[in-house]
């Protein structure tokens, strides 16, 4: 049983070297070839306006890695609180925090320093405000009940704990709190060489 779970972990620690590993080579090198949709040409294709990247920096359209649009059904108001699961090199939450306002707040979350510096950067450079916290989705630098809506795109399911995810979603959420996430769901059991390749579950 012992080594079971050893070899669980064994390998649950190379995939995660392996997200960490690809999605800083999106912040650093964006032009790269990756085996996913990325940048504006998925951005579009999963249906941001064209005209609203063009009021985005480049540097967070360029590195953008989603799988779809959260801000379709956010309906993010002014003065909310909002938290941006993967934050990424900050597209959503320079978006959110339009939104949000002033008198809104948004917290990113990401396990990857280098995303979180350039989503820090480029809301800056958006005249946004956004914090950006360094840690894993599983166990959110964020207060019980501090937060009025949840966006998150293609990022629940690099995770190996999804409920625990899901959860700690729960736990940071006000009363009558929202979650919009776009991802990544499997409609049958996968099988075990696609359970345990890195570039399968780093995409």
């Amino acid at each position: 049983m012992v080594d079971a779970v050893d070899a669980q972990a064994s390998l649950e620690g190379v995939l995660k070297d392996e997200i960490l590993r690809m999605y800083q080579e999106i912040a650093d090198d964006p032009t790269a070839e990756f085996h996913f949709f990325h940048g504006r040409e998925a951005a579009e294709l999963f249906g941001y306006a064209p005209d609203v990247l063009d009021t985005v920096p480049e540097g967070a359209v360029a590195s953008f890695a989603g799988v779809g649009n959260p801000h379709l059904r956010a309906d993010i108001q002014p003065g909310e609180t909002v938290l941006d699961l993967g934050s990424g090199a900050g597209l959503d939450a320079v978006l959110a925090a339009r939104r949000a306002g002033s008198g809104g707040r948004v917290i990113g979350v990401d396990m990857n320093p280098a995303m979180c510096r350039k989503a820090e950067a480029n809301a800056a450079a958006a005249g946004a405000s956004m914090e950006c916290r360094e840690a894993p989705m599983e166990k959110l630098p964020v207060d019980d009940g501090s937060v009025d809506i949840v966006i998150s795109n293609g990022v629940i399911n690099l995770s190996f704990q999804k409920r625990r995810v899901i959860e700690e979603l729960y736990r940071v959420l006000r009363p009558g709190g929202r979650i919009s996430i776009t991802d990544i769901v499997s409609g049958k059991q996968l099988s075990q060489n696609i359970v345990n390749d890195p570039k399968l579950w780093a995409s």
